[in-house]
This record gives structure tokens, C-alpha cells and sequence, in this order.
């Protein structure tokens, strides 16, 4: 017991969790712009010709929205990554302490770090999803300039509150797209209206709205459902358990070396690496930095098409037809089970020295802030 009548070890928790939290917010600040050029880099279009390359997403986004733009979908983020990352460290203590329980010393071996990795990734996976879609179509959103709809009336159309509730269109737009149909003899006796209110019409292009017109939790939830809001689960499950599978693994290797070299220039040499005593704060945030860069470059194929995935907006009627006709994803057995789409294959590693870096930067913060909170808290 401690003054006021407190458990000591309620302290002990609540200032870990403090430093935890900290931590993680540090570390998204600090690499949130490198995260918004990678998603620009992966949303861009598959074209040869309209492939977007460092460069003019950067004078896209500066153009648009200025240097604020680099920091749109923050707030998102940092909400995410609080329950993901605190779940994904907590339940790989969790399951290592359950593979060290009755062992004589604190070592645990690299494939189970990385089996308990690969759990906690997917733990991860489900808890950040969500936030994680609001934070893309934000960022997307920070690089398109906002429509005039002025002299939109939503009215006009019954049809528009119900297929798209929220989304407003470009009337110009709108008017060219059916005006390209005028050629037609119509026996309707105003086929033009009729096709207005066509659902592919609604939008003015034929095409489902721009993921920056439904980056708002209330449209995504009246446009798509609540089921939008974990789309891109399957690529985020695939890659956040790669990713904290390799993180992990590296990262107890690199780890248990440096207590292996530090226990050989010990006189007299320590019985277990236990009694080599703890790794340099610095050094380990190193290793986790370095973990960070291996575990992005052997994820980053299932963060592109995650990405992909929740930057495409998919009406609620839309999603009805297709389980209606039981509508069955293309592409090979391992592409639909990770969600992968084929029409993205080839632009599956855009943005992959981008995410490398951001990784690394992050995890280097993350666990060098963690060390050093918990040195000033505790």
C-alpha cells in the first residue's frame, strides 16, 4: 500500500498505461505525413499514364490543402492506433508469458514470438479497421478540391435520398453524362428524368461517389452500412499478422543477440541471459526500428490492398444485389482470401520505401518514448 490507500501495483498499471499511450501518439505524429503520401501513392490510378509518383502527390496535396494536408485523418489515427497497438503488444505479453510459464529461464523461442505475433495482429486488425478507413478517405479527401454544389437541389430527385443518402453531385457533370444518351428516341415521356435517377447515374459519372464525398462516420453508415466501416478487413488481418509476426520475431532475435554479446564480455559470464540484465533503452529502440522496416517490406502487398479496399464506396444496394446473386470475388484462391483484388496486381508495392520508413521512424519513437515516459512516470 502506498499514501491515500492505493494499491501500489493500480499505480504501476496506470502509469505503464500512460507511458503506453503516449508513446503512440508520439509515434503517429511524428510519421503521419510519410503515411499520407504512401496512401495517395497507393490510391492513384492503375494506368500507366496515370500513375502518380512522389512528387506530384506531394504538389497535389500542398496544392489543395496546403501543409495542413500532410496531417489530415490525425485525429482518426491516433484513435485507432491506441486500442490496436495497445491490444497487439498486450496480447503478445500475454501468450509469451503463457510459453514461458514453468520455464527456468525468461527465453522464449523465435517461432513462438512470431505465432504470438501473428495473433496479436489480427486481434489488431479487427480493432483498428475502422478507424483506419475514416483516416484514408480523409486523407483522400485532403487532395481533391471541393465541389460547387450550390445550385444542386437534392430534392428533385426522390431517389437520391435513398440510394445515396448525403452524397450531393456535380449538376454539371451530372448533365454531360445524360446528354451523351441524347441521341436516343425516346418513348418515355421524360426518359431523361428517368435516367437521371438511374442509381449509376446518381453520381453524374456513372461511377459509385468518391471516397472523399463519404469520409463522414454518419454517411459511411447511411450510404454503406455498418458493415463498411470493417471493409478491408481480410487484407488488414493479412497484413497485421505479418506484420507483427515478423516484427516480433526480429525483434526477439536481434534482441536475445545483443544480451548473448553483452553476456560474453561478463566476467564472471552469467549462468542464463536472464542475469545479463536488461538491454540499453537506446538499443532496443534501434532493434525495434530495424523490426519495423523488415515487418513493412514483408507486409506492404496486403496494406496496398487494404488501402485500395476501403477507398471503394459500395452503396448498401449495391452490396444487396450482389449477395442476391451471390456475387463470388475474382481472382485465384489466395487473392480472394486476403482480399486481394487482380485489377490491383500490379500496383501492389506503390509506396513500399514510404511505408518502410514510416514503420522504422515509428517504432523506433514508439518504444524510445515508452522507455523514456516510463523513466520519468515510474
Amino acid at each position: 500500500m502506498v499514501g491515500g490507500g492505493k494499491p501500489f501495483g493500480d499505480s504501476v498499471f496506470a502509469g505503464h498505461a500512460a507511458a503506453g499511450a503516449a508513446a503512440i501518439s508520439a509515434s503517429t505524429v511524428s510519421v503521419h505525413p510519410l503515411d499520407t503520401v504512401k496512401s495517395l501513392l497507393q490510391l492513384s490510378a492503375t494506368g500507366p499514364k496515370q500513375k502518380m509518383g512522389l512528387r506530384q502527390a506531394v504538389d497535389r496535396l500542398m496544392s489543395v490543402s496546403g501543409p495542413a494536408g500532410l496531417y489530415s485523418g490525425l485525429g482518426w489515427s491516433i484513435f485507432g492506433k491506441l486500442p490496436g497497438v495497445g491490444a497487439r503488444f498486450g496480447t503478445y505479453e500475454l501468450l509469451t508469458a503463457f510459453y514461458k510459464d514453468g520455464r527456468e529461464d525468461n527465453h522464449v523461442y523465435y517461432s513462438e514470438a512470431m505465432l504470438a505475433g501473428i495473433t496479436a495482429g489480427a486481434v489488431e486488425a479487427f480493432l483498428s479497421t475502422p478507424f483506419e478507413l475514416l483516416k484514408l478517405r480523409s486523407q483522400v479527401g485532403s487532395a481533391i478540391p471541393l465541389k460547387n454544389t450550390a445550385n444542386v437541389v437534392q430534392d428533385s430527385f426522390p431517389l437520391l435520398s435513398k440510394l445515396l443518402p448525403g452524397y450531393v453531385p456535380d449538376i454539371r457533370v451530372w448533365n454531360g453524362s445524360v446528354s451523351l444518351l441524347s441521341n436516343l428516341s425516346p418513348k418515355h415521356p421524360d426518359m431523361m428524368g428517368a435516367l437521371k435517377q438511374h442509381p449509376w447515374m446518381l453520381t453524374g459519372s456513372g461511377k459509385p461517389p468518391l471516397p472523399s464525398d463519404v469520409q463522414v462516420p454518419a454517411r459511411v453508415i447511411a450510404l454503406e452500412g455498418w458493415g463498411a466501416l470493417w471493409r478491408g478487413l481480410r487484407p488488414a488481418i493479412a497484413r497485421d499478422c505479418v506484420f507483427s509476426g515478423m516484427f516480433f520475431s526480429s525483434w526477439q532475435f536481434i534482441h536475445t543477440a545483443m544480451l548473448t554479446w553483452k553476456s560474453v564480455n561478463m566476467n564472471p559470464e552469467p549462468r542464463n541471459l536472464d542475469e545479463a540484465g536488461p538491454v540499453h533503452p537506446l538499443a532496443s529502440s534501434l532493434a525495434a526500428g530495424f523490426s519495423g522496416v523488415v515487418a513493412a517490406a514483408a507486409s506492404h502487398t496486403f496494406d496496398t490492398a487494404k488501402s485500395r479496399s476501403q477507398c471503394t464506396v459500395i452503396p448498401k444496394y449495391i452490396a444487396m444485389e450482389r449477395r442476391f446473386h451471390k456475387w463470388r470475388a475474382p481472382g485465384i484462391w489466395i487473392e480472394r482470401m486476403t482480399g486481394i483484388s487482380p485489377a490491383d496486381r500490379n500496383v501492389l508495392f506503390r509506396g513500399i520505401g514510404l511505408r518502410m520508413a514510416r514503420s522504422g521512424i515509428a517504432s523506433f519513437v514508439l518504444v524510445g518514448s515508452y522507455y523514456f515516459a516510463i523513466d520519468q512516470l515510474l
